[in-house]
């Protein structure tokens, strides 16, 4: 069983949630909202946050990717920054 994403979630998205992702096309992406318009089975339209490696959001997208194609982000922690580290 595939579970869904809430708004908060950090994700991963890359070519196993739609190929359009794959590669260096993939995604670091902060979910907004999940939307509830009728989809084909186990796909879904999210609303968010793409960040960069910094853990800023840089663009607002809104994808379409398949539910079990999605992975919650490595824990981001901290940039550094000239020698400092920096909360995210």
């Amino acid at each position: 069983m595939t579970v869904r994403p809430s708004p908060g979630d950090l994700l991963v998205i890359d070519g196993r949630a739609s190929v359009q992702f794959a590669g260096d096309r993939a995604l670091t992406f902060r979910v907004v909202s999940v939307c509830d318009r009728p989809t084909y089975q186990g796909w879904v339209w999210l609303s968010g946050y793409v960040l960069n490696r910094r853990g800023d959001a840089t663009t607002k997208r809104e994808v379409y990717v398949q539910l079990a194609g999605l992975r919650p982000t490595p824990t981001l922690t901290a940039a550094t920054r000239g020698g400092q580290s920096l909360p995210l």
